[in-house]
């Protein structure tokens, strides 16, 4: 009975999701100020069940869902010059090369696409995660995860774990900002041990 009421938790949390993710476009703006002074990290709760479109996502993608093979050292990646310049470029490139269009077909029309024409919130964090990984950046510091908007929407952003502290780079802003900066609710995220098992966020929110 236990395992069914985790299920149908799941599938409610999901239809919700699809519901509310919403895209909308985005320049770029440059670095957050005072960046090094909120280096403040997101807390993995428990495993949880990732999203179910992202199991359809690994099977389109196979690559994209492969484990480091290297041994897991636990640190986020220095943000240097160079870094830095791949967040603005890929953030720049993905905001402004996808064209924002909802779903409205629900969990069956649900799917995540690296870079679509046209596309919602999913498309954009997914694109933006695999341009970085072309880029060379390790999978452990690209981490998508599913928050809620202050208007109660469901919402997929990219987290980039960094020396400078969890940045996001999400469709609905024109700025990489620090986690803290967003006024989310913060559902569930990738590992960054493996980007196949997802951990529970503690439905904490932060209001920046």
């Amino acid at each position: 009975m236990r395992s069914l009421s985790k299920w149908v938790a799941a599938i409610t949390a999901a239809t919700m999701f699809v519901a509310g993710c919403q895209s909308a476009s985005a320049g770029f703006i440059g670095m957050p100020s005072m960046l090094g002074s909120v280096a403040k990290r997101i807390s993995f709760g428990n495993f949880t069940l990732p999203p179910l479109a992202f199991t359809q996502f690994c099977m389109r993608y196979k690559n994209e869902c492969k484990a480091e093979r290297v041994v897991f050292r636990g640190g986020p990646v220095r943000l240097t010059e160079q870094r830095w310049a791949d967040l603005k470029e890929v953030n720049h490139t993905v905001n402004s090369s996808i064209s924002p269009e909802a779903n409205t077909e629900g969990l069956a029309g649900e799917k995540w696409l690296i870079n679509p024409a046209r596309g919602d919130c999913n498309d954009y964090a997914v694109s933006k995660r695999s341009q970085l990984l072309a880029r060379g950046w390790p999978a452990r510091s690209l981490l998508l995860s599913e928050v809620v908007t202050s208007w109660g929407e469901g919402h997929l952003i990219l987290v980039v774990r960094t020396s400078a502290g969890d940045l996001m780079l999400d469709n609905l802003s024109s700025q990489i900002r620090p986690w803290t900066r967003a006024s989310y609710r913060w559902v569930r995220m990738q590992t960054p041990k493996n980007p196949n098992f997802w951990a529970a966020l503690g439905n904490r929110s932060v209001t920046g």
